[in-house]
């Protein structure tokens, strides 16, 4: 009887945990098929008659199909280039116990980002690289590479340095043993971090705002659209939070199995 309470127990508070997760977000969705009138009603109206007006301004008035390629070709770069230097970082972190690499990482990811906007906002500017790809790509590999050197360091250490051993008793180079035998097993470790810096890149609102301008504006600043000083269209506010988050979440589900994986793998040594 009590195995019985304690696991009914436990699903109401899966249940109240999903429903506090999900919740803004069936918000969002239901928002997104109302009139403005509706949204605004109190109290609300849960029966209504849906509208895709909303999707219609996201995609016809405001030009998001420009904003959401900007958005992919930053955040493709960004994680591209966070993999090219964080993945033989986070090895040499994991191989050769550099803790103090490892811290500098960490405080780089928890330092807020605006401590970093003036600086980039200065350099690029003297550099005339304001409203390019260049700077987007460089502010959010910031935000990218302490990801994926946090993640692949943790995974790297679960592989048993006994294979490396073996490949160097047979005349293999370090570089040859990271190339062919390291990253073909970390497969896991790889996807796990390569979207969770994508999701950080795609989301990324400061350095967009300050370093981005009509030509490579992206998804996230795009919502400031629907904002004005007498009025905010919430219709089009809450249209275009769903168009943003609906790769994330896509990205999300279909490497779920190997984002878990990563995680636990990479969360125990040995």
């Amino acid at each position: 009887m009590k195995k019985v309470g304690l696991r009914i127990l436990f699903y109401a508070a899966v249940v109240l945990l999903a429903a506090i997760v999900l919740l803004p977000f069936l918000w969002m969705l239901i928002s997104s098929l109302k009139t403005q009138v509706d949204i605004v009603a109190w109290p609300p109206k849960f029966v209504f008659s849906p509208t895709v007006q909303n999707y219609y301004k996201v995609f016809e008035e405001q030009d998001f199909i420009r904003y959401f390629i900007n958005s992919t070709v930053v955040a493709l770069f960004a994680v591209g280039v966070s993999l090219l230097l964080g993945l033989p970082a986070a090895y040499s972190i994991a191989r050769f116990s550099q803790k103090r690499l490892a811290l500098v990482i960490l405080l780089a990811r928890l330092m807020p980002g605006i401590s970093f906007l003036m600086p980039w906002y200065i350099i690029f500017s003297r550099l005339g690289l304001m409203d390019t790809y260049v700077a987007l790509v460089l502010s959010h590999v910031l935000i990218a590479l302490p990801i994926v050197v946090w993640i692949m360091s943790s995974y790297f250490e679960t592989i048993p340095i006994e294979l490396e051993e073996s490949a160097m008793v047979d005349g293999a180079s370090r570089h040859y043993i990271f190339l062919r035998i390291i990253l073909p097993l970390s497969g896991p470790g790889i996807i796990t971090a390569t979207t969770l810096a994508f999701i950080f890149s795609w989301n990324n609102f400061l350095f967009s705002q300050v370093l981005s301008m009509e030509k490579t504006r992206t998804l996230p600043i795009a919502v400031f659209n629907f904002l004005s000083y007498a009025d905010i269209d919430w219709g089009g506010v809450m249209a275009a939070s769903v168009t943003i988050m609906a790769p994330a979440l896509v990205l999300t589900m279909i490497f779920q199995r190997y984002v878990v994986s990563g995680l636990t793998m990479g969360a125990v040594k040995g």
